[in-house]
């Protein structure tokens, strides 16, 4: 809720195996996208019978209703790639989420649909490497919404309540090869004590007003040396008024870079706002998450940063145990308790409150990229195929 990737308080599981889940439910189809809980439901998006589909089960796995909302767009990376990465959205009054095909709708809670944009209709077709993973975010009456792609980019609002448009701004920089992809989500911020929104990609920042999308604040310079093939796939996370923002990838030796900038500001802020900055770590697909007042990293091969936000120095720094799969999903801290999912599917829980120390490994038996979900005691984790819940056991 806090888009921190934390919860601070709850009962969570420290180890389960397969047959000590609470339930596991099949899906009707393959998705990446992350879950989302509320009001007692699990909402989520699926390819349903060759159409994009939200799907909503309640605390036992039951599923309680389907809407489609149109033909789905073949994934262009059927592994790691779905109709539906990008995760769906609520404001506990309807869901809303947008999927590959273009097709962005909002759902109510009993499953009908309450209005449908044709993103692709309207604006054309996505031009992205990988498949289209940017998630919607809510911000009072409106949806915020951002393309940014090998064409024209832009930064969207539409009326929360009937999809109309509000306004719509082009967001273009010149940068080396594949740069301009971004796949980062948008993040709510204040600015002179008004709502605002802040986007990461394309090398650079920036904050947009809420009201009609006009740039407040431009950030650049993270990619002094214009290294290509640096798509935005980890979103940034906000610690107070530092925004940590994950740059290059961790995949490729030395491309690994982590900042720390300051909100607020106006024009370009990029020397006059950056707080710190490292350039022997970072992310490339799992995005940070911080947890009472620090912040933890889970670098391509199972590595985990614990960091202090406000000075960008690592406090301490553990190890899951290795293998050939990598993380894709993003780490979530509950209560002192860091769950990370590698791709092959086992899920770890660590424990993070004080140093690091290893409570568990859990394999699921199928391929995860969505992050993990606590939420009411409850672990939620979306593979392959499945929807499992894991409820908390005493210790």
């Amino acid at each position: 809720p806090s888009a921190q990737g934390s919860v601070i308080s709850g009962r969570f599981p420290q180890r389960w195996s397969l047959d000590s889940v609470a339930w596991k439910t099949e899906l009707p189809g393959k998705g990446t996208s992350t879950p989302v809980v509320s009001g007692g439901r699990i909402y989520l998006t699926s390819p349903l019978a060759g159409q994009d589909a939200f799907l909503a089960f309640d605390l036992q796995g039951r599923k309680l209703w389907e809407a489609p909302v149109g033909p789905l767009a073949d994934p262009r990376h059927r592994t790691l790639g779905s109709s539906c990465n990008a995760s769906p959205v609520t404001d506990g009054q309807a869901i809303y989420a947008q999927f590959k095909s273009g097709h962005f709708a909002a759902v109510s809670l009993e499953g009908k649909v309450l209005w449908k944009v044709d993103l692709t209709e309207r604006f054309g077709a996505e031009k992205l490497y990988w498949d289209s993973g940017t998630s919607p975010l809510i911000v009072g009456d409106s949806v915020i919404l951002s393309r940014l792609h090998d064409g024209e980019s832009w930064v969207a609002a539409f009326e929360r309540k009937t999809g109309d448009l509000r306004w719509k701004v082009a967001r273009n920089f010149v940068v080396p090869a594949e740069n301009n992809n971004g796949y980062a989500t948008p993040l709510r911020i204040d600015h002179a004590g008004k709502p605002a929104v802040v986007i990461w990609g394309a090398d650079h920042l920036t904050a947009h007003a809420l009201d009609d999308g006009r740039v407040l604040w431009t950030a650049g310079g993270f990619n002094p040396a214009g290294t290509g093939y640096w798509p935005a796939i980890a979103s940034p996370v906000l610690n107070g008024d530092t925004l940590l923002v994950p740059v290059g990838r961790d995949d490729r030796p030395g491309q690994a870079h982590f900042y720390g900038i300051r909100l607020g500001g106006s024009g370009d802020v990029s020397q006059t706002h950056r707080v710190w900055e490292r350039h022997d770590l970072g992310v490339f697909v799992a995005a940070p998450a911080v947890a009472e007042g620090r912040a933890y990293l889970l670098r391509h091969r199972g590595e985990v940063v614990c960091m202090d936000p406000s000075t960008g120095k690592t406090l301490w720094t553990g190890t899951l145990p290795k293998a050939t799969a990598p993380y894709y999903a993003s780490p979530v801290v509950a209560n002192g308790i860091l769950y990370a999912a590698r791709e092959d599917g086992v899920v770890f829980a660590a424990q993070v409150g004080g140093a690091f120390k290893l409570l568990s490994e859990n394999p699921m038996g199928e391929r995860i990229i969505a992050s993990p979900v606590p939420a009411m005691d409850r672990l939620i984790l979306r593979g392959d195929t499945h929807l499992f819940c894991i409820a908390s056991q005493p210790q």
